[in-house]
């Protein structure tokens, strides 16, 4: 990665401004395996949790994003339907992260999830949980997400999906930088 773009990475919540960025990323990340949502379905995921997705920006533009929300265990969103009931659960589900393919492969999505693990600690969140689609599951497990083998995620989210978890403060999962930004 770029000395000038590693130094001016910034991670931050979802404002309105983002949302064409976000729906660009998207697409470009899961349209080709038949797994985009669209951004009615995307806004929802953050209106049921705005205070656990995030942008990554670094400067020049938007990088990458991270959208989370509290959903019940071993279970996931619909992805052909916008969030109509935000969960009281103590479950933090990582729905979506996406980094900018041409900045893939230098931290950037350990960056986000680090942001959200020391958010989950603080919220009082005591798992998260994810589905690992497109063989992302060595990623994850790098991550210290380990596989629910007694949950399968239906098709729609494509035939590697795999149902992961983790406890929040699991040794080895990288925690948030300090210079970035509250809001």
């Amino acid at each position: 990665m770029d000395h000038d773009i590693a130094e001016d990475i910034h991670v931050r919540h979802v404002r309105e401004d983002d949302w064409d960025a976000i729906v660009v990323l998207e697409s470009r990340a899961y349209a080709a395996a038949g797994l985009s949502e669209g951004r009615a379905a995307l806004r929802s995921r953050v209106r049921a949790s705005p205070s656990t997705c995030f942008v990554l920006h670094t400067g020049r533009r938007l990088a990458g994003y991270l959208l989370a929300l509290p959903y019940p265990e071993a279970r996931f969103p619909d992805l052909a339907k916008a969030e109509d009931v935000a969960f009281d659960s103590r479950n933090l589900h990582l729905h979506d992260i996406v980094i900018a393919e041409d900045l893939r492969r230098g931290g950037l999505a350990g960056r986000l999830v680090g942001r959200l693990t020391a958010t989950a600690a603080e919220r009082g969140y005591e798992q998260i949980s994810l589905v690992a689609v497109s063989g992302s599951e060595t990623f994850w497990s790098a991550q210290g997400f380990t596989a629910h083998d007694g949950v399968l995620p239906p098709g729609g989210y494509g035939d590697k999906a795999v149902y992961m978890y983790r406890a929040v403060g699991a040794a080895g999962v990288p925690s948030a930088p300090s210079r970035d930004e509250e809001g």
